[in-house]
């Protein structure tokens, strides 16, 4: 299938939920908004694309203490089924159903995939909490909607790997969304949305498919830029102390170099 024929079914199954994902969103905590939707595709197709997701040996490995996990924004790599249901969420119908979701007018793709694309995590991988970057990657627009369309068959919710909300702080307890097979989670991206992903405790791996959404103003008129912003988990305050240094260091680094010492490699260079 294509973009266009994937789009036409996710456009579908949204405007026919639309009334009910509004109703979600605005009864969602109002520190970091958030919808989400089950069976978003056919079983059949969201099989296909779980099915054709390459080996962690053909992605990148991201392993700090800051995150371990596999990614890939390469798209012409892999089979064309991941390219498609990438930009399938791209089609201007779906921006606009989902903007109206989440009443935020005129969101913009990213067809550079600036830190989206695909991922997989396995067992004892993790995404500590953190605040995504604030910009695209020339940083003229502000991030604003995460887009999360989970694709592993039987992933259970005790098996880990699940995105976790912290919007009153990590002092306060998470809110914990399951990477359910064929959903697709929304949230907002602002200074205030800290969030993560909990550590796999099972002999697989969690696939996802992963965009962002961009605006020409933030959502929050307090936001102001910063760079992707990590935290430890509330159990580790020595690794809390250690990668809030980092952070301070990283953007005192971007107030003298505006795009940072070196371009993030994790963007879908099309000519390559």
């Amino acid at each position: 299938m294509n973009r266009i024929d994937l789009a036409n079914l996710i456009f579908e199954k949204l405007s026919l939920e639309k009334d009910k994902l509004k109703f979600q969103f605005e009864n969602s905590d109002s520190n970091i908004g958030y919808w989400y939707v089950d069976d978003l595709l056919p079983e059949d197709i969201a099989l296909k694309i779980a099915k054709v997701f390459p080996d962690s040996g053909q992605m990148v490995l991201k392993k700090s203490l800051r995150e371990n996990k596999y990614i890939a924004a390469q798209m012409n790599l892999y089979d064309s089924l991941l390219e498609e249901i990438i930009f399938a969420f791209q089609d201007q119908r779906i921006v606009a159903v989902i903007g109206e979701i989440c009443e935020i007018k005129n969101p913009i793709p990213d067809e550079n995939l600036y830190a989206g694309g695909i991922s997989m995590m396995g067992k004892k991988q993790f995404l500590n909490p953190h605040l995504d970057n604030s910009h695209d990657k020339d940083r003229n627009l502000w991030r604003v909607l995460n887009l999360l369309y989970y694709v592993t068959p039987d992933w259970q919710e005790e098996y880990g790997g699940n995105l976790e909300l912290w919007p009153n702080g990590l002092e306060q307890k998470q809110i914990t969304i399951h990477s359910k097979f064929n959903r697709l989670v929304i949230m907002e991206t602002h200074n205030d949305s800290l969030h993560s992903v909990s550590p796999i405790v099972f002999e697989g791996y969690r696939r996802c498919v992963s965009n962002y959404y961009f605006a020409k103003s933030p959502l929050l008129a307090s936001d102001k830029f910063h760079v992707t912003s990590f935290r430890g988990r509330p159990e580790n305050k020595m690794a809390d102390l250690v990668l809030r240094t980092d952070t301070f260091l990283r953007m005192c680094i971007r107030k003298v170099f505006k795009k940072g010492i070196k371009e993030n490699p994790h963007v879908y260079k099309k000519d390559q």
